[in-house]
């Protein structure tokens, strides 16, 4: 019996907690129901028109006006390093010293050399006035006396091989060779570069050939300061189009003042072409960009009630066609008309 009365109280305690939860679940539907969706806050704007300036868009490398790798033409021990890394340097600078003592010891003895065939051709040139010697002695001495003159100038072009001077102004490279280290003809040392203007070199599809004339503008952007623009100008089209890409290579020269740009850089390319031409644009976060299609909501004003009271404006999507995009504004080729609110 009490087993059985247990087993009651049991079966009720059951029946009363799944009526309770059967019972929250209808409230809470029925007052999700009788909620209404809150309105969203959004910010409209006009379709104007602005004066766009057409542009084919390219990607290219910086390229330095001046730049070379410095070597050495001969081989020998560096006594001196007169350069530091990044220094900027002027056209004939010594940079690195190569040992020439055995050299320079060798030129004292030419120089003597050719400074006694100096004198043998000047008693030649008074004997030969007072006819003392033969034509033969006299062209004998005077050859003797170049021939000295040409070996000396040899021997100083030797020495001079033994010096690495710079050939341009610009700005020198890392340096790490030291005094003492020995190097090897034609081994790369140092590199210099001129950087008061540099060259950009990119390339266009051959149909945009027309539209590109030596002397047009040239804006390039690089990603070291995304905020920059750096201003140049159209100097040469190749006049041979690649039969493999069907791409034609430019070269723009563009001015570096401060040295921010330095060869090998990757730059974003827009050179301009023709004249400005009028097109409406919309801000960026207007335009909805999905697969079937850019849409834009437009508002349109709902009118009034019965009682005249004014209705709030409602916004309806259409779709527009895109054009180019300038920093965060679109061109809008279809759809919309100026002056409309979305």
């Amino acid at each position: 019996r009490r087993m059985l009365v247990m087993l009651i109280l049991v079966g009720l305690l059951l029946l009363a907690l799944v009526g309770w939860n059967v019972g929250g679940r209808m409230a809470m539907k029925e007052a999700m129901a009788n909620m209404t969706q809150p309105p969203q806050t959004v910010s409209t704007t006009r379709v104007g028109v602005q004066a766009w300036q057409p542009l084919l868009s390219a990607v290219g490398t910086l390229r330095a006006a001046r730049g070379a790798e410095l070597a050495f033409e001969a081989g020998g021990l560096v006594t001196a390093v007169k350069l530091t890394s990044g220094a900027q340097v002027a056209a004939g600078d010594l940079l690195v010293q190569l040992s020439d003592a055995d050299e320079r010891a060798q030129l004292r003895q030419l120089e003597a050399a050719a400074a006694l065939a100096e004198l043998s051709f000047g008693r030649a040139a008074r004997q030969i006035a007072r006819q003392t010697i033969s034509q033969a002695d006299y062209d004998r001495i005077a050859a003797e006396r170049t021939a000295r003159r040409a070996a000396v100038a040899q021997q100083q072009a030797v020495i001079a091989k033994k010096q690495l001077r710079a050939p341009f102004a610009g700005r020198a490279g890392i340096v790490t060779i030291s005094p003492g280290a020995y190097v090897s003809p034609g081994s790369a040392l140092v590199t210099l570069q001129q950087l008061d203007w540099l060259f950009v070199d990119f390339l266009m599809p051959q149909r945009e050939l027309a539209q590109l004339e030596i002397g047009q503008r040239v804006d390039l952007h690089v990603d070291a300061f995304p905020d920059q623009t750096f201003t140049g100008t159209l100097t040469a089209i190749d006049p041979r189009v690649d039969a493999e890409t069907r791409n034609v290579r430019l070269e723009a020269r563009v001015d570096n003042p401060d040295q921010r740009l330095i060869p090998g850089m990757f730059a974003r390319v827009d050179v301009e072409v023709g004249a400005p031409v009028d097109r409406l644009t919309l801000p960026q976060t207007a335009i909805a960009f999905n697969p079937y299609g850019e849409t834009v909501f437009v508002v349109t004003p709902a009118g009034h009630d019965a009682k005249g009271k004014p209705l709030p404006p409602t916004a309806q999507q259409v779709f527009v066609t895109t054009g180019a995009r300038r920093g965060d504004q679109v061109a809008v080729e279809t759809g919309i008309e100026e002056g409309a609110e979305v």
